[in-house]
């Protein structure tokens, strides 16, 4: 029995031993694993240098489309040629947009034409306002006249009836005194010669009586006659305003009509304008120098507004470096960059980081992820990092869309 228990202790050690060693190892293994999954992030994030495969060449890349429709004339490059900024790539028909041009400057002339007219016809409207102002005061001087010889007519009538009243008085005086010497004669009382010269007074003052009534009977005529001199003074002086004012509306007219022309000319220059700028369209040039892609269209290929000719890719060349959200952490504007390009292995080019994208990538989607569902799995996202290569590197090989391998030497403090 002694024995049995003896011998059955060192089995019990035994097996203790033999699951005491995994399970230590199985701690420690567990426990470096969540150590890693803990802070993965935070040492992938601190490296001094952040390296990524998801990188490419970038370059801008113009399509240069058509803006009017028209006939192709001519191509003037081949596939894949340099350019240089200016340089005529097509030529289409311009045949219409000329005749559209030559129309409109025609325009424009005629609209030119009519306000020349229209100013002449101001300037002759402002003579017949100065004439008619000039007929005005006429008129009122014809008035002041009329007045004048109306008072004066009204002072010779006056003057002609007292002198009425005098030879009146004078004749009836004479012709008492002649009665008077006729009766003396008849009686023998008087001279002949008294007689006579009673009777040649009374003849004499009886002529004057008439000569006096003549007069007033002239100065009634004269005052009718300066009456109807007034009358007609002040009916051309209404006649005379009434024309100021129509001509004065009819130069209102002439300025309206002038507004109208000027904005109908200047309507005119903006369809000349448009006509150049549609003629100017006929010619598809090269905005930048660059290289352009494959030609699109072909001599006589009708094309619409819209249809794409041909594409330019701009010379200056860039990487666009797709990081990791978790490597983009110390990575600031400025820091330095190695450039990897698999198409040339061996070489390497330098750069340096000009833009970290205000958002992940998939924010610029078409269609933007929306992870607001019930199920849902974590993605790492990608930041996009614009890399510029530096100036003075043989980077004519270069062509957008190559891949590459980026690596940024990161100068940031951590954030």
């Amino acid at each position: 029995m002694p024995d049995s228990i003896a011998s059955s202790q060192p089995s019990l050690a035994h097996r203790l031993k033999e699951w005491l060693v995994p399970g230590l190892i199985l701690f420690m293994a567990v426990g470096i694993l969540f150590l890693i999954a803990g802070n993965w992030n935070t040492w992938a994030s601190e490296r001094p240098s952040q390296e990524t495969d998801d990188a490419y060449l970038r370059a801008d890349l113009t399509p240069l489309s058509t803006k009017v429709a028209g006939l192709v004339a001519t191509v003037n490059v081949s596939d894949y040629q340099p350019v240089k900024s200016g340089d005529l790539l097509v030529q289409l028909r311009d045949d219409d947009f000329r005749a559209q041009v030559q129309q409109a400057e025609a325009a424009v002339a005629a609209g030119e034409d009519a306000l020349i007219n229209n100013q002449r016809q101001k300037e002759l409207q402002n003579a017949h306002i100065v004439q008619a102002d000039d007929g005005i005061h006429a008129a009122e001087a014809d008035i002041a006249a009329g007045e004048a010889g109306v008072e004066a007519a009204k002072s010779m009538i006056a003057n002609a009836s007292s002198g009425i009243d005098a030879a009146k008085a004078d004749m009836e005086r004479t012709l008492l005194e002649r009665r008077r010497q006729e009766a003396l004669i008849a009686t023998e009382s008087a001279t002949h010669q008294k007689l006579e010269q009673a009777v040649a007074d009374e003849q004499r003052f009886r002529a004057q009586l008439s000569s006096r009534e003549a007069d007033l009977s002239s100065a009634k005529a004269q005052l009718a006659s300066r009456q109807a001199d007034l009358a007609r003074a002040q009916a051309r002086l209404a006649s005379t305003k009434d024309e100021l004012e129509a001509q004065k509306r009819q130069r209102a007219v002439l300025d309206s009509q002038g507004l109208m022309l000027h904005a109908d000319l200047s309507s005119k220059k903006a369809a000349l304008a448009l006509a150049h700028t549609d003629l100017d369209y006929t010619r598809i040039v090269a905005p930048e120098s660059g290289i352009v892609s494959e030609r699109k269209v072909r001599p006589g290929q009708l094309v619409s507004p819209g249809t794409q000719v041909i594409s330019l890719v701009q010379k200056d060349i860039w990487v666009q470096a797709n990081y990791k959200e978790t490597q983009v952490r110390r990575i600031l504007a400025g820091d330095p960059a190695e450039i990897r390009v698999d198409a040339l292995p061996g070489t390497i080019f330098r750069g340096k980081v000009e833009h970290v994208s205000p958002a992940s990538g998939s924010q610029f989607a078409l269609l933007p992820p929306d992870n607001a569902t019930g199920n849902f799995t974590k993605i790492i996202q990608r930041i996009p990092v614009k890399i510029v290569l530096d100036a003075n590197q043989a980077t004519e090989r270069l062509r957008p869309g190559l891949s590459v391998i980026a690596t940024v030497r990161t100068s940031g403090a951590g954030q």
